[in-house]
């Protein structure tokens, strides 16, 4: 029975340190699959710290083209980047970032937002 629980914790150690090996988004500002009146700026919050090299955050509109300005500003401390936008028209935008954690783990993805028409 005792072999069974130390087993047991040890395999609880073992998975728990593996779930956060990576910067995932934990939060978005406009929301994952919203309708918002235009938003200035996109902010993303992630689960770990992120790195300035290698992370990248833009946002295009249904034709591909870029909307956002500039790069990316971030802010390592509080796992957050975020990047301004050009006034938008009703449209739905894609969001794309990519984040280097602090650990050396890259991760990306993608969601939109609709402005509302």
């Amino acid at each position: 029975m005792r072999r069974i629980a130390i087993l047991t914790l040890l395999a609880f150690f073992a998975t728990a340190g593996g779930a956060q090996a990576h910067a995932f988004l934990d939060h978005a500002e406009p929301r994952v699959g919203s309708t918002v009146s235009a938003p200035s700026m996109v902010s993303l919050w992630f689960t770990q710290n992120i790195e300035h090299a290698f992370t990248s955050l833009e946002v295009l509109n249904a034709a591909g083209a870029r909307v956002s300005v500039g790069k990316a500003r971030i802010d390592t401390e509080n796992s957050m980047m975020q990047v301004g936008l050009r006034p938008l028209p009703p449209g739905t935008y894609t969001v794309r970032w990519r984040a280097l954690s602090v650990d050396t783990h890259t991760t990306e993805g993608s969601f939109t937002f609709e402005i509302q028409r």
